[in-house]
């Protein structure tokens, strides 16, 4: 098992908060962490996996089961299922206002977020459950490599082989892509554009948004192309990186770049197997920016936001993370570990005012470029990132 680091976050907020909603996507460890946690804790819990018509059952009468229960700890799995319960969460918590009361567990943002916020506003706070990072992946004996090439599902991660791995990998889209999806948003989607669509994102990782494109490759209208495009990032799925353009007159670009969230369904998205593999691939430089930038994201403090920057006149950079409206570093990410510093990267640490930015690969050495710095992606996050 590897442990997540959020189980102290969850911890605290369920110290403060009468209910706590936790995201992410399927399979990525909600309820073994939700489990691990109540086993903790000194009250008592009971767990409802709204999946499961037992359990659906129970809370048919909600009023009277929150009533009975409102010394517990009660753990609500896969709550946008049954978005009629928010209703009857906040008379149950404003008749009963002590921290810790609900865990509400989510696997769709879109849905579950809206219900919270019209029912449970100043009642609830959010967290998120990302891929496993790298130091979770560390003190579980995966290194960088692994972790990149596997993602950061945990039974990915922690497979037998990297076969078994990708076995694995390919097994959990498939399930996306006939029934999830479809299941979690309440719509019925076509298997045949989520599946193709999925593939071209895949084989575009890291690229510039354009919902003309994707609508004629797939043979479907630009409405819903991005109506599919928001059931993927509702899912945890994909991440649309946007653009940072305030408080400059630079002619630039404003739509965001999309990027498969998890390297390892990426991979099996294109049939890479192994290390060899995702090298020799076309893709590699994509899925390395990627991977660089959930890992960042996933562990970055919370006053900073990411963004990406580039210009119609050459200047860009792959990251860029930003407290409030001013930018604090850029960052380019390079999968060479012996990277060339580009022209356009020095014009970005320029337009943008940022005294210092700095280039990640995968294993250089830390070393001084002007006023740039090259180093490792786990460097960067030990001795770098927590001072942003």
């Amino acid at each position: 098992m590897v442990t997540r680091d959020l189980i102290q976050t969850l911890r605290k907020s369920l110290k403060q908060f009468p209910a706590v909603v936790l995201l992410g996507p399927r399979q990525i460890g909600k309820s073994t962490l939700a489990l691990q946690l109540a086993g903790q804790l000194a009250k008592k819990s009971i767990v409802l996996d709204l999946e499961k018509r037992s359990d659906r059952a129970k809370v048919d009468d909600p009023e009277a089961f929150f009533e009975s229960h409102q010394d517990k700890l009660v753990i609500i799995d896969e709550a946008q299922t049954l978005p009629e319960l928010f209703s009857s969460l906040r008379p149950a918590i404003d008749e009963h206002r002590k921290p810790g009361r609900f865990l509400l567990l989510g696997s769709a943002s879109p849905q579950l977020v809206r219900h919270v916020s019209e029912s449970l506003a100043g009642r609830v706070t959010y967290l998120e459950l990302t891929s496993i990072t790298l130091s979770e992946a560390g003190r579980s004996r995966h290194d960088l490599q692994t972790l990149w090439l596997r993602g950061g599902f945990p039974l990915a991660l922690t497979a037998r082989s990297d076969t078994n791995s990708l076995e694995w990998r390919q097994q959990l889209i498939r399930s996306f892509v006939e029934r999830d999806l479809t299941l979690l948003f309440g719509v019925e989607l076509s298997q045949v554009t989520i599946q193709n669509f999925w593939q071209m994102i895949s084989h575009n990782q890291g690229g510039i948004w354009n919902a003309q494109t994707y609508a004629n490759s797939l043979g479907v209208t630009g409405p819903t192309i991005k109506r599919y495009l928001q059931f993927m990032s509702g899912a945890f799925l994909v991440r649309l990186l946007e653009p940072w353009f305030v408080n400059t007159n630079k002619r630039l670009v404003k739509s965001p770049k999309v990027y498969v969230r998890d390297s390892g369904l990426l991979h099996a998205m294109l049939g890479l197997s192994t290390y060899t593999d995702l090298l020799g691939h076309p893709v590699a430089g994509g899925s390395w920016e990627g991977f660089v930038i959930e890992q960042i994201t996933a562990v970055m403090p919370p006053s900073l936001r990411a963004f990406y920057y580039r210009t119609h006149h050459g200047a860009e950079a792959d990251l860029v993370l930003v407290n409030g409206l001013k930018p604090v570093t850029a960052i380019e990410i390079k999968l060479n570990n012996a990277p060339v510093i580009s022209k356009g990267f020095y014009q970005t640490l320029h337009d943008l005012g940022i005294r210092k930015g700095y280039v990640i690969t995968p294993a250089a050495d830390r070393y001084p470029v002007q006023n740039v710095e090259v180093m490792s992606l786990p460097v960067f996050i030990e001795h770098i990132l927590p001072k942003l």
